[in-house]
């Protein structure tokens, strides 16, 4: 089996990186795993001296196949790194594992991962994998489909990022001339239609909402673990697009995720449990994580 690159996404946070990377390296297939490490300029005098030390220390890498650090000389932020980053490494290779500087892994994320790339590799109702699984109260099967691409910790194909779509005001105007925004909502669980206007009126800018309404109203689903394999430590308000906020904290699974046949429709249980999460959500979460999404 052809093993995906990994893309990581790198900026001003030395610990959180060398915390990520260690994490992969204990994957078992991390030495046969290539690594594409961007790392952007910074976007002010105050970042410099901590974006330096990122670069300083991931010129010291080592436990992969390969290591590929492109160091910016202009700052992207962090959307159009990712787009970009994905676009160039995923039509290189026709599938991509993406990973930002504050996830950690468990050590089968890697294995999940490509089993499930490969397993869905020509199966056009999947448009991505997801390495996260929110922190659901019930037990689920051992993976499900949902209609939410998550982005932390994911992979696709060229095909799936084919359908990407940059412009917030098509997708709007695509959703609402449909009347799909209720359940692009998860049912009015959860502001994503509002996190969609925003970025149309420049308000923030997140190739996150963008990803999951291409998707969306092209009907695909994202295939996620029972329990997840990604924890997010950025959200204790040292990221540029993460607050202080701890509902999504989960303990990464430590035993392997097997990737078998299931129904390719959305799991009505999953739908459940994660419309019940959000709505559960205390009041002012949505702000925290939009206000720079």
């Amino acid at each position: 089996m052809s093993l995906a690159p990994i893309i990581l996404f790198v900026y001003n946070r030395p610990s959180h990186t060398k915390d990520a990377i260690e994490a992969l390296k204990k994957n078992d297939i991390a030495g046969e795993s290539e690594l594409f490490i961007f790392s952007d300029y910074p976007k002010n005098n105050k970042a410099k001296m901590e974006v330096e030390k990122v670069r300083r220390y991931i010129r010291t890498i080592t436990g992969f196949k390969s290591i590929t650090a492109i160091e910016r000389n202009v700052n992207f932020g962090l959307s159009a790194s990712v787009i970009s980053g994905v676009t160039e490494v995923v039509k290189k290779y026709g599938k991509v594992i993406v990973m930002e500087d504050d996830l950690i892994t468990s050590p089968f994320f890697l294995g999940y991962m490509n089993d499930a790339l490969l397993f869905y590799e020509n199966n056009e109702k999947v448009v991505s994998i997801c390495g996260y699984m929110y922190p659901v109260k019930n037990k689920l099967q051992e993976t499900v489909l949902f209609r939410i691409p998550d982005c932390w910790g994911w992979a696709t194909w060229e095909r799936g990022w084919d359908l990407f779509e940059q412009d917030a005001n098509k997708l709007l105007d695509s959703l609402k001339a449909r009347g799909l925004t209720r359940q692009f909502d998860l049912d009015g669980a959860y502001g994503f239609t509002r996190m969609l206007e925003k970025q149309a009126r420049g308000k923030v800018d997140s190739w996150a909402i963008r990803w999951y309404a291409s998707s969306f109203l092209k009907g695909k689903l994202s295939l996620y673990p029972h329990k997840s394999l990604v924890n997010n430590i950025g959200h204790d308000s040292s990221g540029i697009n993460c607050r202080l906020n701890r509902a999504y904290g989960v303990n990464v699974s430590q035993n392997r995720v097997s990737v078998e046949n299931i129904t390719l429709e959305e799991d009505k249980l999953a739908l459940d449990q994660i419309r019940s999460f959000f709505r559960g959500l205390r009041p002012g979460i949505f702000n925290l994580i939009t206000k720079q999404a």
